[in-house]
């Protein structure tokens, strides 16, 4: 019928994003987000390494703790608000994209300010073309303290651009603010 295939690919979706609390214990927070991450369709790079990882088949191992996440790239992933609990003990990333991910939402950005790792080591935030995100949760990035690079694109669901970026530079006085919004 019509609409079936929609619903069922929204449940594989949850199901991806389901918190394995016991697996973050056993391999460790960047093991466990990383491999959310990579389930999900995002991609991600390690402390001193160039490339992108990309195959979880391929996720390196080796002691536990030796991999750290430096950067997310979640072009076209299904990571929704469910998972972000994998994001609580990641201490060094520095970049997340998060493009055409349309399960992001205001509470998405809520709860990424809200990590406390990453309000101390996140350096640049790039949202573009995710249609769920307003006005609200843009302004939610103020807690981000250490943010110094935030691109914003094809946001459709921003109405009050003025006042959320004004709110949002008095709040981070440091942030370079870069908009490709029409």
């Amino acid at each position: 019928p019509p609409g079936s295939c929609r619903a069922f690919w929204g449940w594989l979706n949850a199901v991806f994003n389901k918190v394995d609390y016991e697996r973050i214990q056993a391999v460790g927070p960047d093991r466990a987000a990383s491999e959310w991450l990579l389930r999900c369709g995002a991609v991600v790079r390690y402390q001193g390494s160039p490339k992108w990882q990309q195959d979880y088949n391929g996720l390196p191992t080796g002691p536990l703790g030796k991999y750290k996440i430096e950067a997310i790239n979640a072009t076209d992933s299904c990571i929704m608000y469910r998972g972000f609990d994998y994001l609580d003990g990641l201490e060094h990333v520095r970049d997340i994209k998060l493009e055409k991910c349309m399960y992001i939402q205001d509470d998405c950005l809520q709860r990424l300010s809200e990590t406390n790792n990453l309000q101390k080591s996140l350096l640049q935030l790039k949202i573009i073309s995710c249609g769920n995100v307003t006005d609200k949760g843009i302004l939610a990035l103020h807690k981000l303290i250490n943010l110094e690079y935030l691109y914003l694109s094809d946001l459709p669901g921003i109405r009050e651009k003025e006042t959320t970026f004004h709110a949002l530079q008095q709040a981070l006085p440091k942030l370079e603010l870069e908009l490709d919004l029409e």
